[in-house]
């Protein structure tokens, strides 16, 4: 299947109406009526954007084609022994994906066999996984406050682990070929900048007042958007490092995870607590931001409190996200893969 070209951009007065007009499809394995409830947290486009890749808490990462009709799943990949935390597609292989899980293991899959091609095992709750933007380096990260690097090529091999002093959460390679630059998020609402594969600290920035929950590099990497706990988002410009803007939803939670449009005017983000900021079901959905004004464009509508992962398409204006309807997951995308 030959990969959408990217489309044209849509100016911020033109989304709403543009965006308004995009249907919306929902992908769903039946689940038996005695099978436990299940969760979609993690979500993944492959880099040519025609397969999404979602992790879930049965330990099963499941491939999606958007364009395939029927609204199950393509594959399922099984081998994790606990929760699924994270799944990645590598950015220069289209058909490798890696994720880690709370049993300790970073897995290496090949999507069109469906196999485990290698098993790495930094230890410990692990919960975040960032692949450099060239595809060679990798760190992963635990509820024990240790990064570990690897190195993807030409075979994934642990090269190091970083003990933190602070609690940590999610990381970010900066846009560079290759990897020089590591953002690391803190439980003290700061953001260390360091060195890459030093790791020595180069800045640190004050993003929240609380912890520090998610990070996202726009794709031209001028900004880069940071999550909190707080329920706002914090818009840095990379060139000087200051705040240019901040983002907030009152019936929001914890941002739980960023996503950026393919051509960097567009973000939002997931949040597993919408509406606890104004109460149970008060909430109408969730937001795309324009990042040049912070401006809302567009509320996209749910049914639902739990919305657990956002990603745009790397290509064209469509958006997958994973929702909680009536205590079972599925995957909903906005939007012709083709033809946004």
């Amino acid at each position: 299947m030959a990969p959408p070209a990217p489309r044209r951009n849509v100016p911020k007065n033109d989304f709403p109406k543009f965006f308004s007009g995009l249907k919306t499809q929902q992908f769903a394995d039946p689940q038996s009526r005695n099978a436990p409830s299940v969760t979609h947290r993690t979500i993944a486009w492959n880099n040519v954007g025609v397969l999404v890749a979602t992790g879930a808490t049965d330990r099963i990462i499941r491939i999606w084609n958007p364009e395939r009709p029927g609204g199950r799943a393509q594959a399922e990949l099984k081998g994790h022994t606990s929760e699924v935390t994270k799944v990645v597609f590598n950015p220069m292989r289209e058909f490798e994906l890696a994720s880690c899980s709370k049993d300790g293991t970073v897995r290496f899959w090949d999507t069109r066999s469906k196999n485990c091609t290698t098993k790495l095992e930094p230890g410990g709750d692990l919960f975040s996984l960032a692949w450099s933007v060239d595809g060679t380096a990798m760190v992963s990260g635990s509820k024990q406050e240790v990064l570990t690097t690897i190195s993807t090529v030409p075979t994934p091999t642990i090269l190091e682990k970083h003990r933190q002093k602070l609690e940590t959460n999610h990381t970010a390679f900066s846009m560079t070929y290759p990897p020089q630059d590591l953002l690391v998020t803190h439980g003290d609402g700061s953001v260390k900048i360091l060195d890459y594969p030093s790791f020595d600290i180069l800045h640190t920035i004050s993003s929240h007042t609380s912890s520090c929950s998610s990070i996202a590099f726009s794709p031209l990497g001028n900004y880069v958007a940071v999550g909190g706990s707080d329920a706002m988002i914090a818009l840095w410009d990379t060139y000087d490092w200051v705040c240019k803007r901040t983002f907030s939803n009152a019936n929001s939670g914890k941002v739980s995870g960023l996503s950026w449009s393919w051509d960097g005017r567009y973000i939002t983000s997931s949040c597993e607590d919408i509406g606890s900021g104004g109460g149970e079901g008060k909430s109408e959905g969730f937001e795309v931001y324009h990042a040049e004004s912070g401006d809302v464009v567009y509320t996209v509508p749910t049914k639902t409190n739990s919305v657990p992962a956002v990603a745009w398409h790397p290509r064209s204006y469509a958006l997958a996200y994973t929702v909680v309807e009536g205590g079972k997951s599925s995957l909903k995308v906005i939007g012709d893969v083709g033809n946004t």
